[in-house]
């Protein structure tokens, strides 16, 4: 997938799939005749939405993890399979996963439906659950995303005080995060239960 910002207004996503369709004539992958194709293709749309600037993060062509965009706060799967970071690649801080096995990302489906700002993500063991803070409605909470049901859940719904900088256990099962509540920082930790389906080696599979 090349994703290109023009004017830093407008985002074109264009797959191999696409690109071969307009030039049927050329091996997309990996090839410099692409790029080329590819650069002459959005100049043209350029020049169509008036726009003056083009700039092209070709890290999701070449399978980079780095972009021409601020990319931060990284965290590691337990097993050392994957990586989530926040860029703001799309225009402001989201979360993007990176499969460092195939050099390539993972969709996040429910969160890319998301205008909210995210941060401090942190993986479990296989990268099942996603843990991370997001400001949604004036102050930040924090949220967990199960990979597997594709499910989103607040995990600090009716707290009362800020919260930052959350961890989840390899196994998915307690969550530790800084909240406000007493009028300082202190260091909490969410128990997420025994009936829940802990993270283990065979949990999320995917080759």
């Amino acid at each position: 997938m090349i994703i290109t910002v023009l004017g830093n207004t407008r985002i074109f996503q264009y797959s191999q799939t696409l690109l071969g369709k307009i030039f049927p004539r050329l091996r997309l992958k990996g090839t410099g005749r692409a790029k080329f194709a590819l650069i002459l293709v959005l100049l043209f749309q350029a020049m169509m939405v008036g726009c003056t600037t083009v700039a092209i993060n070709s890290s999701m062509v070449d399978g980079a993890i780095n972009s021409i965009a601020t990319d931060e706060q990284p965290a590691l799967s337990g097993n050392g399979r994957f990586l989530v970071f926040v860029s703001n690649r799309e225009g402001q801080n989201q979360l993007f996963l990176y499969d460092l096995r195939r050099r390539s990302y993972k969709t996040l489906v429910e969160l890319r439906r998301s205008l909210t700002v995210m941060e401090s993500p942190s993986l479990s063991y296989t990268g099942r659950y996603i843990v991370y803070s997001a400001n949604d409605s004036g102050r930040a909470d924090i949220y967990l995303y199960d990979r597997l049901t594709y499910r989103l859940e607040m995990l600090t719904r009716g707290y009362r005080g800020g919260v930052r900088h959350p961890h989840i256990s390899p196994n998915g099962r307690y969550i530790s995060f800084e909240g406000s509540r007493r009028g300082q920082w202190d260091i909490e930790i969410i128990d997420r239960g025994p009936n829940i389906e802990l993270d283990t080696e065979t949990s999320l599979s995917e080759s």
